[in-house]
């Protein structure tokens, strides 16, 4: 019966009805059923290899370092909320959230997708989104907590800025939460607080302020396993996408064969178990984030991404961002980079969806 939702998605796009939501919904089923899923890469329109935006207003933002490559843009565009909550006027990679309003409405206008996350700050000390020096920091705002009336303020800032976009999204709050690297990570709450945290941001943002067109995604680190990543499930009326983060490792031992046949293998496994639960639950699925930090492999894509992720009914790909500011910090192709043939390879090969 699940799979009627699907088959529902791909008749709204065929007749052109349904409300935004259903109709980027169905787009992304699209992707899946033709084997084709979309390519995505983090802030690439905002800036890229050694270079950023710096026209708030007026830059057409037509530059992208993956249509440098290959010439069309990906079809996907993620970008970062963290620091919407304190009220900054840039995320916290230093994007002014007014370029960021811009680049989700220009990158909606071709006909490409969007796609948010959020690292806000820790509530319960003020530090990182990283820090995890307590255990307090989920409990402390869930109803009735100390926290609790800071961070609804927290979420209203939030959904602020998703309403002012005017396009529907996908939004993948508090991700990668098996591990422990974020203050709502595994070992720093339960699994009833990590679901009631993701339950009240849902809430707030559907119910109390009425954001009807965004595609809700969980995405837990790929290697929790299945009895992991469902622990914390925060439950079928509330996700329309399962998603799984999943990077290669630099090799210890210096063998970059053998650990891109790592990365394979357990990419592999993930998508797999991600498969099954997808077709248990009726979602659609996604590889959330993936990547090679630096991309010393000149056959990453047509050897390694691409051979992982074949013949599995992803929606989407997203790699992570290519910064401008720090020259090793990239996971996209830039002109001139190592890999930048053997993306524009890949993406001649028409195994995945770009936006030309």
């Amino acid at each position: 019966m699940k799979k009627l939702g699907i088959l529902l998605l791909l008749a709204l796009v065929a007749c052109g009805s349904g409300s935004p939501k259903d109709k980027l919904a169905a787009k992304l089923a699209e992707f899946a059923k033709n084997g084709k899923p979309a390519y995505g890469h983090q802030d690439d329109l905002v800036y890229g290899h050694a270079w950023t935006v710096s026209d708030l207003e007026g830059d057409l933002l037509e530059r992208s370092d993956v249509k440098d490559v290959c010439g069309a843009y990906p079809m996907v565009l993620g970008l970062e909320m963290g620091g919407i909550e304190k009220g900054d006027p840039e995320n916290l990679d230093g994007v002014p959230f007014v370029l960021m309003r811009r680049a989700a409405q220009i990158h909606v206008a071709r006909g490409g997708i969007v796609t948010l996350s959020w690292h806000p700050t820790n509530p319960a000390t003020g530090g990182t989104t990283w820090d995890v020096s307590s255990k307090e920091a989920v409990a402390c705002v869930l109803e009735g907590a100390p926290k609790h009336e800071m961070f609804m303020e927290w979420l209203r800032l939030a959904a602020d800025f998703v309403e002012s976009l005017g396009v529907p999204v996908i939004f993948r709050p508090w991700h990668e939460n098996v591990c422990s690297w974020f203050w709502w990570g595994g070992k720093l709450c339960s699994p009833e607080q990590y679901r009631a945290l993701y339950r009240m941001t849902y809430d707030y943002f559907t119910k109390e302020r009425g954001l009807k067109d965004i595609l809700w995604c969980y995405s837990p680190n790929g290697d929790a396993g299945a009895k992991a990543f469902m622990e914390t499930y925060p439950g079928d009326d509330i996700v329309d996408i399962l998603g799984v983060d999943t990077y290669a490792n630099a090799p210890l031992d210096g063998n970059w064969d053998k650990a891109g046949k790592t990365y394979m293998r357990d990419l592999k496994a993930h998508l797999k178990y991600l498969t099954e639960l997808g077709s248990a639950h009726g979602k659609m699925i996604a590889l959330t984030e993936t990547g090679l930090e630096g991309i010393p492999d000149p056959d990453w894509w047509t050897e390694r991404m691409l051979p992982a992720i074949e013949g599995f009914p992803i929606v989407y790909v997203l790699t992570w961002r290519n910064a401008w500011d720090r020259p090793g910090h990239y996971y996209g192709p830039w002109e001139g980079s190592a890999d930048a043939a053997d993306f524009s390879k890949m993406k001649s090969s028409g195994k995945l969806t770009f936006l030309d």
